[in-house]
């Protein structure tokens, strides 16, 4: 697979195959405005979006568009409350979602394997038969990443994954992000300076709707530029 590539002003982000990809920048930059170009949310005025080197996303919609395997987490968790952490799974799977398929569905052993290994990813293992609406913050942010896994994206979009979370909770979603790194290509908006030098070897900071600098995260933070516009004296 060739890289992600997204045209942002005078300079263009490349995310590699397998990259985990942190994105920074003052309130209004336009971090949440890109991913919903990227998911044909919104439609830019000019520039071009590509995924991989020939899938121009520009000419698909919303829905063909996570199809292509592009997913999406907001930062408000999203799952269905009243099922368990395991029927909220098997509702994700990538299958036949029509009305006679569904009824007569049944998991077969490599599809139930899948599950538990996400499970296992997701740290929610022990917590298969309870209801999400019973999860605590985190866990419910964890399911709904696993959701998102269960559709095999290639790409995963994240808005500000760990806010609300716990110490523990953030700790141990740098460890699936990391688990993740190599097998999909995560971009990650995010606040918390510290969960990102975990997590991430180069750091984009956008301003204005344009890349103002990249790197590592002691780069960015030491240039004059995102001190001025972002992190403040």
């Amino acid at each position: 697979m060739t890289p992600d590539l997204l045209e942002q002003g005078a300079r263009r982000v490349d995310i590699a195959p397998g990259e985990l990809r942190c994105i920074i920048g003052p309130n209004g930059a336009g971090k949440t405005t890109m991913m919903d170009i990227i998911t044909g949310k919104t439609r830019p005025d000019s520039g071009t979006v590509y995924f991989g080197s020939t899938i121009d996303l520009l000419r698909y919609k919303e829905s063909e568009i996570a199809q292509l395997g592009i997913g999406r987490k907001f930062q408000k968790p999203t799952v269905f409350e009243q099922l368990s952490v395991f029927e909220n799974l098997e509702l994700a799977l990538k299958t036949d979602k029509g009305v006679k398929a569904s009824m007569f569905f049944k998991l077969d052993s490599a599809q139930r394997d899948r599950l538990a290994d996400i499970l296992h990813t997701i740290h929610l293992a022990d917590s298969v038969g309870r209801l999400a609406g019973n999860l605590s913050h985190g866990q419910k942010q964890w399911l709904e990443i696993g959701m998102l896994l269960m559709q095999d994206p290639k790409l995963l979009l994240l808005d500000e994954p760990v806010a609300g979370m716990t110490d523990e909770e953030t700790e141990r979603t740098a460890e699936l992000f990391l688990s993740l790194k190599g097998k999909h290509s995560l971009m990650v908006v995010e606040h918390d300076m510290s969960f990102i030098r975990t997590i991430s070897d180069i750091v984009t900071v956008l301003c204005d709707g344009s890349v103002l600098a990249q790197g590592t995260l002691d780069q960015v933070q030491a240039d004059e530029r995102v001190i001025e516009v972002y992190l403040g004296r």
